[in-house]
Parts: C-alpha cells; structure tokens; sequence
C-alpha cells in the first residue's frame, strides 16, 4: 500500500475501516481533558464496555447465590467457570480445547510447565532461549535451573543478535539447535520479543528442536491476541500467555496454558499437582493419589478467580466476535502506516531508529523506537501531549498501535507530536 503523510489520508483509512466500529466499545483513557493517544496495549489494553456487566453478573450470583452458585442458579456455574473460554481460546492460539485452559498467572505457569517439560538427563541438560528475555523468564530460567542442580551458566544458552544487529536471525537460532544437538532439552523463547518487538518463526524453531530431540515451548505474552497462532499444527509442545495485554481482559489478570493433545493422557509426567487439575467426576470424594484430567485441565491447581475471570470472558466475546485474521489484517496495514510515517520524519536525522523487523511477517503490531539521543526528553514530551506510550532502558520508546480501538487518525497525530517533538 502507499501511504501518504497527512491528516486527511488517515481520515480516508478510517473511514474505510472494516473494524472502526469496535473502538467505541472499549473506554478511552483522558489526558489534558480529551481521548489520548493509547498505545500500550502490549502493556495493558483497555477496559471492554461491556466488563462491567459480565463482573456484576458475578457479583449478583455472589449475592443471591452464596455457595450454590458453584453449581447451579445462573447461566455460567462458578465449578465449570474455565471451561467457557477454551472454545474461544482455542481459536486464538490454533488450538483444540483440550489443549488449554485458563489458570494463574503467566510466570506461574512457566514454573509449572517446565516442571513437566524441562526434563534434564545425563548431558542433554541445555535450554535454548533469546538473550534480553523479559526478566520474569530470566529469573524462572536461573531458579529452575539451579533446582536441577545446574549453572545457569552452563546449562543456560543465551542466543543474542550478530554484531551490529537488532534482531535475531532465524538462520542463526536454528544454527544454535543443531549445533547444541543432543545436549539440548528444551527450546523456550518469548513469540514476540518484549523489547524489540520481533516475531520469531515458531512453527520452523519447533521443527528444529523436536530434530534435535528437545521439547520446545512458547511463552506468547506479547503474541496472544496479537498474531495469529496454529500452536496444534506447528507441534509445539506447550506454551503459556497472559491476557491483560492485547486481549484486555484486566491488569494482573488469569494466563492460560496450551499442552500439546500429544500429552493428553501421560500420566508418567512429573507435575506440581492440585484439586483443581484432578479427574473431574471424582474430585469431591476427596481422596488421596492424584489422578489428573485429560489435557490441558490436568495442570490446573485451584479453582477459577470468577470475578477476574468475567472480564476475561468479555474480552474474549469480543475476539470470537471479530477473529484474529480480520485483527491481523487491519493490524499490518495501521503499523504500517506508522512506520511509514516515524521513517518520513525522521528523514536523515540520527535521533532515532526502529529496531523492531521492517519485514511485516516478522513483527505484530508493535514498534520499538531506538532512541540515539534525548529519548527521555522526547518521550516525557510526547506523553504531556496525551500519548500514552511506554519506556523502556535504556532507551527505546515501545508503540504498539492495536488494531481493535487504534485509528488510522490516532497514528497521524502520534506521527505528529513525534515531529513537533523533534523541532525542539
């Protein structure tokens, strides 16, 4: 597409938006008395207007209900809570549902599936992940490692970009697999980078472990909801989210997890076991020698967080309502236009340079501006203009213009600012 630097062009986009509609349905965030320029939805997205009655019809079952709602008096029985997202879950990472759940919390579920999955024996001993990792991953990979008696040192390989590059080459990861061979037990890397905002090729990368005789998991924080994802045909064999970034269903709200139909049934896994993940139709007989639930389920420890959960089912309504594809179309052509726009102004300057891949197959939605000087200047300007943006050191601004509530118009105007911002 060609794109054109000025109000009016973005206006035309909008106006020919498929989607523009569903910006009405998620609140707005103010700054300096009128809608800001929200674009930290790889951070947290927005509020769902309709959150609010899917927690109060919670809150009202509570109320009238008490204990028995567990079971019966309304439509979504608190006992059965998980199970009405794993359709639209599924659908969401290319799944089937009993390849997932929803449960705890992102770093949570790294912990308890690599309990499962990282399974070090003899010297095939090794984990593969992206250098930078966000540091939640950092700290699960140290700890996990030093449980099994292992130097992170050692057992930890830490793949980072050539020399001079930004982002890593998927010529150079699978390189790092073949050449790790039989000492490698697990490839484990974030689907979109955190900090530059790469998408890396995971149905190749699982290839190449599974090759190698590793297991090979995903931790989809900045994927899921933001890129299309076939999880079941690629093979991988597990992965975790969260839900509180593109999918907007709340801040700190529930993961999920996708378990591999592969792993349906084997009992002979080591797990970190709770009532929750025990065979259904047994579990108030309260007794001893655990016995898990097919699939996904299976890893569950507690009962679902209910009023949380709510909103996290009225995001997802809004997901199945459009599907990721329609997302993904509208998403590549609005960061496109802001690429287009942050490399028009910039011109010949050397203030700054997007790091994230310019190849669109490549990244999700989200852009990482590489600030070479004045970065914080430039984004403490932005943001009293009303952008909502999001640093990170040492230096480089995160942009992620979402394509459920961002416009074509939204994305000018930051164009905008951004040039106002380098005039002074």
């Amino acid at each position: 597409m060609i794109y054109e630097n000025n109000l009016s062009f973005a206006q035309q986009l909008d106006a020919a938006d498929p989607l523009k509609a569903y910006r009405d349905r998620f609140y707005i965030p103010q700054v300096n008395g009128k809608d800001s320029y929200y674009f930290t939805g790889n951070s947290l997205g927005l509020q769902p207007k309709s959150v609010r009655g899917f927690v109060e019809e919670e809150l009202k079952g509570w109320e009238t209900l008490g204990v028995e709602g567990h079971f019966e008096g309304h439509s979504k029985p608190w006992a059965y809570y998980h199970k009405f997202s794993k359709e639209a879950l599924g659908r969401l990472v290319g799944a089937k549902p009993l390849e997932v759940v929803s449960m705890n919390n992102l770093t949570v579920n790294l912990h308890l599936l690599m309990v499962s999955f990282f399974r070090p024996k003899g010297k095939r001993n090794k984990i593969i992940c992206e250098a930078g990792a966000f540091p939640s991953d950092q700290y699960m990979f140290e700890s996990q490692l030093k449980f099994h008696g292992l130097n992170p040192d050692e057992a930890l390989i830490e793949l980072a970009p050539r020399s001079g590059e930004q982002t890593l080459r998927t010529e150079d990861i699978l390189k790092a697999i073949a050449d790790c061979g039989d000492e490698l037990a697990l490839v484990l890397i974030g689907g979109v980078q955190y900090y530059t905002g790469q998408l890396f090729d995971m149905k190749t990368i699982t290839e190449a472990g599974h090759k190698a005789g590793a297991l090979v998991g995903f931790d989809l924080a900045h994927a899921f909801g933001n890129v299309p994802l076939q999880l079941h045909d690629w093979g991988v064999d597990f992965a975790t989210w969260c839900s509180y970034k593109y999918l907007n269903s709340g801040p700190g709200n529930v993961s999920g997890i996708f378990v591999h139909e592969r792993f349906a049934e084997d009992d002979s896994l080591n797990r970190f076991a709770g009532w929750w993940g025990y065979t259904e139709d047994k579990r108030f007989l309260m007794q001893k020698g655990f016995e898990p639930m097919p699939g996904a389920d299976g890893w569950q420890l507690s009962n679902v967080n209910v009023i949380s959960t709510a909103a996290h089912l009225a995001s997802l309504e809004i997901f199945d309502e459009v599907g990721i594809e329609a997302l993904r179309t509208k998403s590549l052509k609005l960061t496109g236009f802001m690429e287009f726009l942050i490399r028009d102004i910039s011109g010949d300057e050397d203030t700054f340079e997007i790091i994230t891949p310019s190849n669109p197959e490549e990244r999700g939605c989200q852009l990482s501006i590489f600030c070479h000087k004045n970065g914080r200047a430039l984004f403490d300007f932005l943001t009293k203009e009303g952008v909502i943006a999001d640093w990170r050191e040492p230096n480089v601004i995160r942009v992620a213009p979402v394509p459920l509530y961002n416009s074509f118009e939204d994305v000018y105007h930051f164009a905008r600012l951004l040039s106002e911002a380098l005039k002074q």
